[in-house]
């Protein structure tokens, strides 16, 4: 039974860059835990789950059920309701996911912006992002306009802000001044420039279906 005295608090929002948590076990189902506060992310819009431990016992799953994170450890560990516990997340993995995520919805925002394409997949892992298109056309004859955007954006340090379009349904957005406001629950950055230049590589899926893949020129940075 779940015994939540408040919400959940999701620190990956509040803070994405705190890579460690002290918090307690809000429930234990065998190996389902439920915490009252977490920093690490559970897949969402694309983007993969953080790599995480609590008090060194590996996550090997999480579940997002409504407003709340059910995470899964290994057998015997001995958590109980109440207990007090550290969350470490995988840092130099969550830095990158941050980056690529962004780098990922800046792109997907330049190509809607120009072509006016229809998304219909996206996934954020730790060593390239992808978006996916109905297009009938090769989508590379756009990169170099692409990239010539991007990279002005990316130039200029533009602050990137977050925050709650609706609190009670968990609904949030990305937006910089100037350019645009879009929804997403991801962890981001503070600023573009943090996010760096990238590459872009198409590949043709079929069925009139394109993909832009996007790497990190430094996958290095925040390491």
């Amino acid at each position: 039974m779940t015994i939540l005295k408040r919400e959940m608090r999701k620190v990956f929002w509040d803070n994405p860059y705190q890579c460690s948590l002290m918090t307690h076990v809000a429930s234990v189902e065998d190996n389902r835990i439920l915490l009252e506060d977490t920093i690490a992310f559970s897949f969402s819009g694309g983007q993969e789950s953080d790599k995480a431990s609590l008090n060194e016992h590996a996550i090997l799953n999480s579940e997002i059920e409504g407003n709340l994170i059910y995470y899964t450890l290994e057998e015997g560990h001995g958590l109980c309701p109440g207990d007090t516990v550290t969350m470490t997340i995988d840092w130099p993995r969550r830095y990158r996911l941050m980056r690529l995520h962004f780098a990922a919805e800046l792109i997907l925002e330049l190509v809607t912006r120009k072509l006016g394409l229809e998304k219909i997949g996206a996934h954020i892992a730790e060593t390239k992002a992808r978006i996916d298109f109905v297009f009938d056309k090769n989508i590379s004859s756009i990169f170099d306009d692409i990239l010539a955007e991007y990279n002005a954006i990316i130039r200029r340090d533009e602050l990137i802000k977050t925050g709650f379009s609706n609190k009670a349904t968990q609904r949030r957005f990305w937006k910089i001044d100037g350019f645009a406001e879009v929804p997403c629950g991801g962890t981001h950055v503070k600023s573009t420039a943090e996010v760096g230049c990238v590459t872009l590589k198409r590949v043709n899926i079929g069925g009139s279906k394109e993909r832009i893949e996007i790497s990190l020129v430094d996958d290095s940075i925040g390491q």
